[in-house]
């Protein structure tokens, strides 16, 4: 047993996905969660200053006495997974895009998939590489979509702006005959509703998140590293932007109040890169 906190991180809101499904599927454990809002988004910089945020940030949580780190953030898994370990050999560090790769690959039984992500992680290939790796029998078709996680952050991800964005997005997939979409950034769950739309009923979304919370779980009992049954967990978050609005944008998107956001300074509190 291990009543650690589990480490989680994203560029901004997103990966609260990954930290509502903890909260779920895993109510006694605790969690401390960062978000690098002095960056948001990530999408559209260099992979090399991705790879940074994401080994810094790995310091600090791994620093907070995080038994396990999650990048809840796909460019960062797919940039900063392999280095992370690495640096960290002794703390577990999991990613979003094999977790979803893995579910995609379930659901489309051969068929086509198509990938909703950053301009960033189109770039990487990283889900075209991980699905043709395990099911190479299976066509990719990944779409960037460089509106979606500034409408999510400023809250409009009911907005008509956020469906008009979903039709544009989707439309290709949808052309090209994929009947599952892999949601390829944290922030797009909280789009959903906008993406089925656009999408229609015969095409399966699939939220990373979900499967990488099973993973978490796993990897916990596998370790015997599990907090103890009944424990009282003690949630935290960090912020490295301004915390006015996190917390209460944040507490609808987990559907649990939190009560205080504390400041992470670029330079000060974690890494050497300034905001």
């Amino acid at each position: 047993m291990n009543p650690a906190p589990i480490g989680v991180f994203d560029s901004g809101l997103g990966g609260l996905t990954v930290v509502a499904q903890i909260l779920n599927k895993l109510p006694d454990e605790s969690v401390v969660y960062l978000a690098d809002t002095a960056h948001v988004p990530y999408g559209e910089r260099p992979l090399d200053e991705i790879r940074g945020f994401a080994l810094d940030i790995t310091a600090f949580l791994h620093g907070l006495g995080a038994k396990m780190v999650v990048m809840a953030c796909n460019m960062s898994s797919a940039t900063a997974l392999g280095p992370a370990r690495e640096a960290f050999p002794d703390t577990p560090v999991l990613g979003v895009i094999q977790p979803g790769s893995r579910a995609a690959i379930r659901v489309a039984a051969g068929r086509p998939v198509g990938v909703l992500a950053t301009t960033g992680t189109v770039s990487s290939r990283a889900y075209s590489t991980a699905i043709r790796a395990a099911a190479p029998e299976i066509e990719v078709y990944e779409q960037a979509c460089p509106e979606f996680v500034p409408l999510v952050e400023s809250g409009e991800s009911e907005s008509a702006r956020a469906y008009a964005a979903a039709r544009r997005c989707v439309e290709p997939l949808v052309k090209a005959g994929v009947r599952t979409i892999i949601l390829g950034c944290t922030h797009y769950p909280f789009l959903s509703s906008a993406i089925a739309a656009a999408a229609g009923p015969s095409v399966r979304l699939i939220d990373p998140a979900e499967e990488t919370a099973l993973q978490i779980d796993n990897t916990l009992t596998e370790l015997g590293a599990r907090a103890p049954l009944a424990t009282a967990p003690r949630h935290r978050f960090f912020c490295t932007g301004d915390p006015d609005g996190f917390a209460e944008i944040g507490g609808k998107f987990i559907r649990s109040r939190i009560e205080r956001v504390e400041r992470a300074v670029w330079g000060v509190d974690l890494g050497k890169v300034l905001a």
